[in-house]
């Protein structure tokens, strides 16, 4: 007997209040301030020391000097921000959202440009 009433209390307080569910995606959600999401990277400010790759758990982040490449795998990501914490340029920031869902695993690659490069942009536009 106590469950019902339980029960009939908890179906009581949902009629008054409103629905705890949201209307996604059409409304965006809003994280907390502190949300730990993807991880991102001001590739001009990088110097390629390779800290960031040496300090992830999870090995989701490969740096190529030579290339001058830096690589990391959502996926593969925690986001635990050891990385961001011992980047010592600071080129490394946690956006407050997550990787959007996908059908394939995709890794994402950034690639600075050069002097010249940049120089042949600009003759460009």
């Amino acid at each position: 007997m106590s469950g019902i009433m339980k029960f009939t209390g908890t179906v009581l307080k949902n009629l008054i209040h409103k629905p705890v569910t949201e209307n996604y995606p059409q409304a965006e959600r809003e994280y907390p301030e502190r949300t730990r999401g993807k991880v991102s990277i001001d590739i001009s400010q990088c110097v390629f020391c390779t800290l960031c790759a040496k300090k992830c758990p999870t090995g989701a982040i490969t740096v190529d000097r030579a290339a001058q490449t830096w690589t990391i795998d959502p996926f593969g990501c925690i986001q635990c921000r050891c990385c961001v914490d011992h980047c010592p340029r600071k080129c490394l920031s946690m956006e407050q959202h997550y990787t959007s869902p996908s059908e394939e695993k995709t890794v994402e690659t950034y690639t600075k440009q050069t002097t010249e490069e940049k120089q042949e942009e600009k003759e460009h536009a």
